[in-house]
């Protein structure tokens, strides 16, 4: 929950920066102007847009932040390379002389440990390290390659680049020709929700020309505010499956693992979108926002630490406890002050606890009670004997697969084949499931066709056709986030001659996200294995 609380305000904050980064220095342009004065609002359509993107369950998000990656490590090193030549300490001051003043300073900067919290919130959707099993795994090795650049990415870029704003009075003077105190310190706070184009501008401007400085300034804004969007829909994409894994484990209500036809849990989808509005509609300011960041991370890292610490079953060693648990007692210390220090924050995420945890008290009182309705014609279909219909009747000869989305022509189409061919019938439903998490150690569990309704109609149907018409069908049912690799499986598997398929029914919006799945397979199917597409 406090993961879920951290993730609700990296949404609503990075979607506000990012908008922030691209508008500004146009903000005389009339309808930028508008989006400035009422930039919250803007920033919820932006979050409206992307829960309507995620409605369709894109699987190209994860690529695109990687892709991104790249300009934006080169132009973080553009920045520290152009501001390098005017470092200066001649700005800094001496630490304050209370104690407790330079703890809360130091608290102020903890927002840096949010880079290695998303790499250790992904090392359940890691690769494991050779030699480890899913009962026992291990992604030391991978999570090690993750975490490093990170880790001097936090200590060493963000060291220069304070550093550099810091510097910044060493060539106010040339660029904008302010000398005052006053008149940098309000420049500074005016520009502070997007320094690092600030930064980029006035060190190009003060080592090349005023034209170059405004062109690195907008390299820096598009930049940064691409990776800033992608970051919000990472948060809303982690939203999603965490409820989902959560409900998984019961510990949210069974609706939370309710799909639309796209594979995308739909209460989680509207959560995920949702919460980062209500933040946004009560955010008096961006550093209002900020304010609310901190408590969410510091909060899951400390209990994450903490049940390292004491948790005694993992083969930790001594000293890996020791490291746990001194850092735990930092971090809860760094909690009780941010809860102290930020009253706004304390409210937020005991908002956040409560509703959760009211959440999961009603889902552990409803467990057990279990109500399912069926249409009379599914009842009659469900009679002693079906079991023995249903048993696979495996024959030499030809082996047909057909994978089903519905009660659709392709299946009459492919009874019809099995029929004349004398072939057996696999009838393959394959139900996608767009969740962030599913990959992760915890196993899906043995999916049963029984149990989803559209999948159970299909069977049923197909199985009665089967049995009058005298075909051997056997009904295939699994849980996937990627459809097409799941069929090429499954028809290399059961030793498929034919593999029938549909033609997509998929918007062009869907296509666009997510692929055709007939391309997919078509593409990644053995050459032993014909592919026929109907429609």
């Amino acid at each position: 929950l406090l993961l879920l609380a951290d993730l609700t305000v990296t949404a609503s904050l990075s979607g506000w920066s990012a908008l922030t980064y691209i508008t500004s220095g146009a903000e005389n342009v009339g309808f930028i102007k508008l989006m400035r004065e009422h930039i919250a609002l803007t920033t919820i359509g932006v979050l409206l847009i992307m829960g309507l993107i995620n409605y369709l369950g894109p699987k190209h998000s994860g690529s695109f932040a990687a892709a991104l990656a790249l300009p934006t490590a080169f132009v973080v090193i553009l920045l520290i390379a152009i501001s390098a030549p005017h470092l200066t300490t001649h700005f800094l001051e001496p630490r304050h002389e209370s104690l407790s003043t330079v703890w809360v300073q130091f608290v102020g900067v903890i927002l840096a440990l949010s880079g290695a919290e998303s790499i250790a919130n992904l090392t359940g959707v890691m690769k494991l390290d050779p030699g480890s099993t899913m009962e026992h795994p291990s992604v030391a090795r991978e999570s090690t390659k993750a975490i490093v650049p990170v880790a001097i990415e936090v200590v060493l870029g963000t060291a220069l680049l304070g550093w550099a704003m810091l510097s910044l009075p060493s060539v106010l003077g040339k660029t904008l020709h302010l000398t005052d105190k006053g008149a940098i310190a309000a420049v500074l706070g005016q520009r502070s929700e997007d320094m690092l184009r600030f930064i980029g501008e006035q060190f190009a401007t003060a080592t090349f020309s005023p034209a170059v400085g405004q062109i690195f300034g907008w390299i820096v804004g598009i930049v940064f505010c691409l990776l800033l969007l992608s970051a919000a829909n990472t948060a809303i994409v982690a939203m999603i499956g965490l409820l989902y894994m959560m409900s998984r484990d019961r510990e949210m209500p069974r609706q939370f693992r309710r799909l639309n036809r796209h594979g995308v849990p739909l209460w989680p989808l509207f959560i995920a979108t949702g919460l980062p509005v209500v933040v946004l509609l009560f955010a008096a300011s961006f550093t209002a926002l900020a304010g609310l960041y901190a408590i969410g991370v510091v909060g899951a890292i400390t209990v994450n630490v903490g049940s390292c610490a004491f948790n005694r079953t993992k083969g930790f060693t001594w000293y890996d406890h020791v490291l746990f648990g001194i850092t735990f007692v930092i971090l809860a210390f760094v909690e009780l002050t941010l809860a102290h220090t930020k009253l706004d924050a304390l409210q937020f995420v005991l908002a956040i606890l409560i509703g959760g945890l009211a959440l999961r008290a009603y889902t552990l009182k409803r467990q057990g009670l279990t109500t399912l309705t069926v249409t009379r014609e599914v009842a009659k279909m469900v009679t002693p004997d079906l079991l023995a219909t249903m048993r696979p009747r495996l024959q030499e000869g030809q082996k047909i697969m057909v994978a089903a989305r519905g009660i659709t022509p392709v299946l009459s189409f492919a009874i019809d084949e099995a029929q004349l061919r004398k072939a057996t019938l696999f009838v393959l439903y394959v139900k996608e499931v767009a969740v962030y998490y599913t990959a992760a150690g915890t196993p899906l569990g043995r999916a049963k066709w029984q149990d989803d309704p559209e999948a159970n109609a299909i069977m049923c149907s197909m199985l009665k056709l089967g049995r009058e018409r005298g075909v051997n069908v056997v009904p295939l049912y699994a849980v996937s986030q990627d459809a097409a690799a799941t069929i090429v499986d499954l028809a290399a598997t059961m030793g498929a001659d034919f593999v029938i398929i549909g033609a997509s029914q998929r918007p062009a919006m869907a296509k666009l996200l997510r692929g055709s799945v007939a391309t997919s397979v078509a593409q990644e199917l053995p050459d032993t294995i014909q592919l026929l597409i109907f429609g």
